[in-house]
């Protein structure tokens, strides 16, 4: 339903497309919030529980979201659902990178990358076409569902935190949210991750208003953004088989002028059909950077830590989302939307260039050490594998 709130909001309760902008900006704000919070909360808690609280008070805030009605009242738990509906992100994270060993972790987050976009893909569909006769029909099925992945959670879904023993907590030093913004290449791989975030948001942000100023309607952006969503669900898998163990700094070199370069071709588009090519191309860059980017956040992480990493690492995408309607809407108005689109190549080449930079001194192996603490008991890691699907 977050992908028809302003639609809701404007349609449907006659709000103003200021107010609605507020709401999602509110929104945004509460998954840059929760994703510290639910950081901290998967390694003192552990993973499962953080899980558990974030999904059900997902569910209930939605719901309670569909009958709100004083203007106050709607962005104030709007502000709740985007804290709760973030919250799990950082345990999801956290818990693939302790039950999948090193080897197999590009894969898994591609895995776990297509199942989203496909899921996506099919309740965008669903609450389309729910929308034209109730919203809050669609505020309480997919309360419903968030409350049903739950009880799954709860039912099936084993804790995953590796548990230190007295000798590591005494030799490994306790991590703070304090450690991880003292981690400096850590924070220049979060600082690369808001900059290549802050390209891909302009697909959902700017773009449909670029498409509209060119006299475009709003079924010909959403046929150029549907290619997205069919690229992504038919050529995750094939391509993270053809990209898993090569070279990942230039994967990300790679992927980061993709991401800037197709966002900046979309300054000559001039029919629909340069404009879906420009998705293809974003997209692709989507495809190869979500995996090896996610992984590469795992392999800088401390085993006792990485709930408080994969946190920091999420928050640079809610940061990002917050940030890149305010970017987009100030450039187009005020330089024109060729100047965002060249803005967004030339923030495309300083992320690639951060990224050689960065991993131009990384050992290969440098999370084997890491890796023996990381790794669960062999049955541990038998019984959670076969339930990730039903994370």
């Amino acid at each position: 339903m977050a992908t028809f709130m302003a639609l809701y909001l404007t349609l449907d309760r006659g709000y103003s497309a200021t107010y609605a902008g507020l709401v999602a900006a509110l929104h945004g704000l509460g998954g840059v919030v929760s994703s510290l919070v639910a950081g901290v909360m998967a390694d003192r808690l552990g993973r499962r529980p953080t899980m558990l609280i974030a999904q059900t008070s997902t569910a209930f805030s939605v719901a309670l979201l569909g009958f709100m009605e004083h203007p106050i009242a709607i962005a104030g738990v709007a502000f709740l659902v985007g804290m709760a509906s973030n919250a799990s992100r950082p345990a999801v994270q956290a818990m693939m990178a302790d039950i999948v060993k090193p080897e197999d972790r590009v894969r898994a987050f591609s895995l776990n990358y297509w199942a989203i976009n496909l899921g996506f893909a099919i309740s965008s569909a669903g609450a389309g076409f729910l929308a034209e006769y109730s919203y809050q029909a669609g505020f309480l099925i997919e309360a419903a569902m968030t409350l049903a992945c739950a009880v799954v959670v709860f039912v099936k879904l084993p804790e995953s935190r590796p548990e230190r023993t007295t000798a590591q907590k005494a030799a490994e030093p306790s991590v703070g949210l304090g450690t991880v913004l003292r981690d400096g290449r850590f924070m220049s791989v979060v600082g690369l991750s808001f900059l290549v975030a802050l390209i891909f948001q302009q697909g959902y942000v700017a773009l449909p208003v670029a498409m509209g100023t060119d006299g475009f309607s709003s079924s010909d952006f959403g046929a150029a953004i549907a290619v997205n969503g069919v690229l992504i669900v038919a050529l995750q898998i094939p391509v993270t088989r053809f990209i898993e163990h090569r070279d990942p700094r230039r994967l990300l070199v790679v992927s980061s002028l993709l991401a800037g370069y197709g966002f900046g071709l979309t300054a000559f588009a001039g029919s629909l059909g340069v404009y879906v090519l420009t998705v293809c191309v974003w997209t692709l860059a989507e495809i190869i950077n979500s995996p090896i980017q996610t992984g590469l956040v795992v392999r800088l992480s401390p085993v006792h830590g990485r709930g408080r990493y994969q946190g920091m690492y999420t928050m640079s995408w809610a940061v990002a989302a917050l940030t890149a309607p305010l970017m987009g809407g100030y450039v187009i108005d005020r330089f024109g939307s060729e100047w965002l689109w060249g803005a967004c190549a030339v923030i495309g080449m300083v992320a690639a260039g951060g990224y050689w930079v960065l991993m131009r001194n990384m050992p290969e192996e440098e999370s084997a050490v890491v890796e023996k603490v990381a790794v669960p008991e062999e049955g541990a890691v038998a019984k959670a594998g076969e339930v990730t699907p039903a994370a």
